[in-house]
């Protein structure tokens, strides 16, 4: 059965929300729990799709997964039964290439089906092979990889891009590797540096946690213990451009805000701005919301960039938020060469955008939204985009294929609903 929400839009919104736990670190932290064979406990973990087909990837290779409450995972790692990932899970999802370098580090082999998720452009794999063939996995793909490691020991690894997933699958193998392992040209998102926290709390040595050279002291053993999975910092600014283009009041908790200061630049250039207090966000009602222009009155340039600079997955929204702002802007993803492509039904619903290459994307705002029926939401980004788009449209807009916003988004719909907003959840009609 497919499901869609209904949104009516043009309502001003108000109130409080809490941000849930970061998706992207909550899918590499629980294969982690592969490297000890003593209980794991997580918590503030998001029940979104994505990490419920983790569970069924952990229990498929024998691994106790029990739900405690209150976000609360604990997860038992004591007896692997198998070394071979389930082919339909692994097309399901993205992140179970990540399963890799845990499993090479805990029983030295596996077999990894290509991995699915977002179809936002070419996303290699090249990064995790030459990696962990460093450490001393012998790799072999034909239609799936069959991965097999003698022992890993620790090696100076240049990678050849900053590409998050390898350099997470690169430390779970280096955290129980013999000696040392020196990753250069690491990527340093805040779900990594949550990844490396964790991993120290299991006993391994990390230096450089939140640069880009990471050193691990392999160790024999790891244990047990219990780790916090930080907010997701993509969520909390998904909700200040919520708040934006409703000319809402809000206040965003447990925001952990030490992770947005490039974020707060970036809307600052939108007319956007926010005030922190402890953990929480709170966006004021009446934001400007005029574009500032660069020196010499040039067309400011968003860029994404890696980590600590604006990140990839935040584009999405940042443009969206951009059509109910005063001026232009251009945006340059330079990263996924599809990830702009849901433009068209920003452009169908009233926005002034002009793609001018699958990379680059102009802007001109502010335009009135109108409601539309029936668009599609081809990746998490895009769908909540679409569905900030529609807060602020007038009229009702229907949005199909919402099970890509689920898989990153943790009940949203309810979180919305808290705050006023006039949207529902329901069947699609013949599915």
């Amino acid at each position: 059965m497919q499901e869609q929400f209904v949104i009516e839009g043009n309502h001003q919104l108000s109130g409080e929300v809490t941000v849930s736990g970061n998706k992207n670190a909550a899918l590499k932290m629980l294969p982690a729990c592969l490297l000890t064979d003593e209980p794991v406990i997580l918590t503030n973990v998001p029940d979104i799709a994505d990490v419920r087909i983790t569970f069924e990837l952990l229990r498929h290779l024998g691994v106790e997964v029990e739900a405690l409450g209150d976000h609360r995972i604990r997860v038992h790692a004591k007896n692997i039964t198998t070394n071979e990932l389930d082919r339909a899970l692994c097309q399901r999802i993205r992140s179970s290439i990540v399963f890799a370098g845990p499993m090479l580090a805990r029983t030295g082999n596996l077999s990894l089906y290509p991995p699915g998720g977002d179809v936002i452009g070419r996303r290699r794999l090249d990064t995790h092979v030459l990696a962990l063939r460093k450490l001393g996995a012998t790799i072999e793909f034909n239609g799936a990889f069959k991965m097999n490691a003698d022992g890993l020991s620790g090696a100076e690894i240049l990678l050849d891009e900053a590409s998050v997933t390898a350099t997470e699958n690169t430390l779970m193998a280096a955290a129980r590797a013999k000696g040392t392992t020196t990753i250069h040209n690491a990527a340093s998102e805040p779900h990594i540096q949550n990844l490396c926290h964790m991993l120290t709390g299991m006993g391994a040595h990390i230096d450089g946690i939140g640069t880009n050279r990471l050193t691990i002291q392999g160790a024999d053993r790891l244990q047990g213990g219990e780790f916090r999975v930080e907010a997701d910092y993509v969520e909390t600014v998904s909700f200040v451009g919520i708040a934006a283009v409703t000319g809402s009041e809000m206040r965003i908790r447990e925001a952990d805000p030490q992770y947005l200061h490039m974020a707060a630049l970036v809307f600052e250039k939108l007319g956007i701005t926010w005030q922190v207090e402890g953990r929480d966000l709170i966006v004021p009602r009446g934001q400007s919301l005029v574009i500032k222009r660069d020196l010499g009155d040039q067309i400011p340039e968003i860029k994404a960039q890696p980590w600590p600079a604006f990140p990839s997955d935040m584009m999405s929204i940042a443009l969206t938020v951009a059509t109910q702002s005063v001026g232009t802007v251009l945006f340059h993803e330079w990263m996924y060469n599809t990830r702009l492509f849901f433009t068209d039904k920003l452009v169908g619903m009233g926005a002034r955008i002009f793609l001018c290459d699958p990379h680059r994307a102009v802007v001109h705002g502010p335009t009135v939204l109108r409601g539309v029926a029936n668009i599609t939401s081809p990746d998490i980004r895009a769908g909540m985009s679409l569905l900030i788009a529609a807060l602020a449209a007038r009229g009702t807009t229907t949005i199909r294929n919402i099970g890509q916003i689920d898989r990153g988004y943790e009940r949203v719909e309810e979180k919305l609903r808290g705050l006023g907003a006039h949207i529902r959840r329901e069947s699609v009609p013949g599915t």
